[in-house]
């Protein structure tokens, strides 16, 4: 399925784009049944096909109308008013989409607002939002200082991740194909060491491959949790790279494109030169990407990957997107400059908490690679932590896990249909052999069971 992604790029027809536009999308997937009764050329087919999914997952996204909105941020932020609301929506600083010619939010908006307005942050009503946040950054500042003085870090993280259906979603005895990220073993990962799975597995990945997995295919049972505890080294080094001890060869891999969203479009090309101008150094020409997505791209929490149909040209033209979209328009804009660039996503793990993250790496000779966490870095320069600023350019704390070192990579053995993210893999996925499971059907979560300073 994953093959098909590239026929993305083929727009949708006017009427179809028009009905996903005001959000009439139980209309808009009749047309597209009725359309693909006919015979059309095969890239509008599989556009056609991808749709159906696209339009059904975005409504769930959205779950709040604007009077539901309201309710839930004056509930949150002190003196909160309607046409602050609106203000935030007409800014798209709230998340939005039409649903049946109506706006709705998405159902993080709270979660959005506080951690990118600090305006809203300072009047939240439940300090425990603040404390998170100030405790996060507290902790990355010491963990920099201590990098910096010691020129290295490791930890020793042990890690228990699980996913369960959804009572909707059981079919006792019929069989079901569960994938669980793993950590790649390169770059920062050392001594992975599988602890015990909640199943025999069918497939333990090997330890380079670019999208790890431990694939599990048995019978469902009603109730059952599957779950996968694993631990590992990160280990990291202090780099601050400098322009003036750059070679002049420099390697061209990971500089070409890849469809549907790696992709050189015009504006993509337009913005390059704009942002890189003169700049033939390539550190220097990636410092100022790296500073443009930070500076100029605010942090925004967004409906699944795959509802976004060119998640670079997204994030280029609205200025807004997570951790993944930030990451990926920094990587497109590399490579369009012709400065190396990949993905690396899994897992953010710390001593405090544990979420999904994705960020990027590039690559500058003598040095190799290099971190960039652009989502990390633009929360520090809104703070004025331009030490933590600068740090995550070129460089990364321990704190991660690394499951996915390629974008948009298959999974070993491949899914049988559609994965609800198949650009990359942090929490897992789950199907029967007969029958895709749709969003909403499973969830997954993660816990540190231990994190130790080596």
């Amino acid at each position: 399925m994953n093959s098909d992604l590239k026929y993305l790029l083929t727009p949708l027809p006017e009427d179809i784009a028009k009905l996903k536009g005001c959000g009439d999308f139980t209309r808009a997937l009749r047309v597209i049944d009725k359309r693909l009764e006919k015979e059309l050329p095969h890239s509008l087919k599989k556009r056609l096909e991808l749709e159906r999914y696209i339009l059904k997952d975005i409504p769930a996204s959205y779950p709040y109308d604007f009077n539901a909105a309201l309710e839930k941020c004056q509930n949150a932020f002190q003196s909160f008013t309607a046409e602050e609301l609106t203000e935030l929506w007409e800014m798209d600083a709230a998340e939005w989409y039409y649903i049946d010619g109506k706006v709705h939010f998405k159902e993080d908006i709270i979660a959005n607002l506080v951690k990118t307005r600090p305006h809203l942050a300072a009047r939240v009503k439940d300090p425990v939002f603040k404390k998170d946040k100030e405790g996060n950054f507290s902790m990355l500042d010491e963990t920099i200082a201590k990098m910096k003085s010691s020129g290295e870090l490791a930890c020793r993280i042990r890690i228990k991740a699980r996913l369960k259906l959804k009572k909707q979603a059981e079919r006792a005895g019929e069989m079901l194909r569960v994938h669980m990220p793993l950590p790649v073993e390169y770059a920062q990962v050392k001594n992975f060491k599988l602890l015990s799975t909640s199943h025999e597995p069918a497939l333990v990945n090997a330890s380079d491959y670019p999208q790890r997995t431990v694939f599990f295919e048995t019978p469902c049972v009603p109730g059952e949790t599957f779950f996968v505890e694993y631990e590992y080294t990160s280990h990291v080094k202090y780099v601050e790279p400098k322009p003036e001890a750059v070679l002049e060869a420099q390697p061209s891999f990971y500089t070409e494109e890849l469809e549907p969203h790696i992709v050189f479009t015009p504006y993509i090309k337009n913005i390059a030169r704009e942002i890189v101008g003169g700049e033939s150094n390539p550190l220097a020409r990636a410092r100022k990407i790296y500073d443009f997505v930070t500076t100029r791209v605010m942090y925004s929490f967004v409906r699944p990957y795959f509802t976004i149909t060119n998640i670079p040209e997204y994030a280029a033209t609205g200025l807004k997107g997570d951790c993944g979209i930030q990451a990926l328009l920094f990587i497109t804009l590399c490579r369009c400059a012709g400065v190396p660039a990949r993905w690396q996503a899994g897992l953010y793990a710390n001593p405090l908490s544990i979420g999904h993250h994705d960020w990027a790496q590039f690559y500058v000779a003598p040095y190799g690679w290099l971190f960039a966490d652009c989502s990390f870095g633009g929360a520090a320069w809104r703070e004025g932590a331009t030490e933590r600023w600068n740090f995550y350019f070129g460089n990364l704390e321990p704190f991660r896990m690394p499951a996915a070192s390629e974008f948009q990579f298959d999974f070993n053995p491949p899914m049988k249909f559609l994965r609800h993210d198949p650009y990359d893999n942090q929490g897992g996925e789950a199907e029967y052999t007969d029958m895709r499971l749709e969003n909403g059907d499973f969830e997954t979560s993660q816990e540190v069971v231990s994190l130790t300073e080596l």
